[in-house]
C-alpha cells in the first residue's frame, strides 16, 4: 500500500510527520473499508468503557402517556429529540425524571441506551451484569463518602 506523500507525488515538511501522517491515513482507509482495528491494550470489558444497554423492554412498555394540557402547550414545551412543540391534547411519554417526549423520538432511544437523553437518568435494564454494575458503583460511592466523613470527624 503507497503511503500519502507517494500517492500525491509530495515530500512531507518535517520527515518525523511522515509516520504520524502514515498512521491517519491507515486509520482512515480501515475505517471505510470496515475492517478491523487493532487498539493495543484498550481494555472495553468494563461498563466505564462501553454505552450503557438498551432499557429494559417491560418499563419502556410501563412508560406513562399523558396527554398535553393546555398550561403545557401554552408554555411551548418542546420535545427535545426532535425540537418540535408538543399540541394540546397530544399524547405524549413521561420518564420517571419528568421529562416529556414524544413515542417515535424516546423509544429508538431507550431502545439503544437506558438513560434520559436529557438528564442521564438511567432506567433498569434487561442486563444482569449491568445492574450489579451499577449496584457495585453505589457501594463505591457509599464507601467513598464514609472514608470522607471519617477523615472530617478525625480533624475537626
Amino acid at each position: 500500500m503507497a503511503s500519502y506523500f507517494d500517492e500525491h507525488n509530495c515530500e512531507p515538511t518535517v520527515p518525523e510527520e511522515q509516520y504520524r501522517q502514515n498512521a491517519l491515513l491507515e486509520l482512515a482507509r480501515s475505517l471505510l473499508s470496515g475492517m478491523d482495528i487493532e487498539l493495543g491494550d484498550v481494555d472495553f470489558t468494563t461498563w466505564d468503557q462501553r454505552l450503557p444497554p438498551p432499557a429494559s423492554k417491560k418499563v419502556v412498555d410501563s412508560l406513562p402517556t399523558i396527554t398535553v394540557t393546555p398550561k403545557q402547550a401554552d408554555a411551548a414545551l418542546k420535545c427535545p429529540v426532535c425540537l418540535l412543540e408538543f399540541e394540546e391534547g397530544e399524547t405524549v411519554r413521561k420518564l420517571p425524571c419528568e421529562h416529556l417526549f414524544h413515542s417515535p423520538c424516546i423509544l429508538p432511544w431507550l431502545g439503544k441506551t437506558n438513560s434520559c437523553p436529557l438528564c442521564r437518568d438511567e432506567l433498569p435494564t434487561d442486563s444482569l451484569e449491568y445492574e450489579e454494575y451499577k449496584q457495585e458503583k453505589v457501594r463505591q460511592q457509599q464507601r467513598e463518602h464514609r472514608l470522607e466523613c471519617l477523615h472530617g470527624a478525625m480533624y475537626s
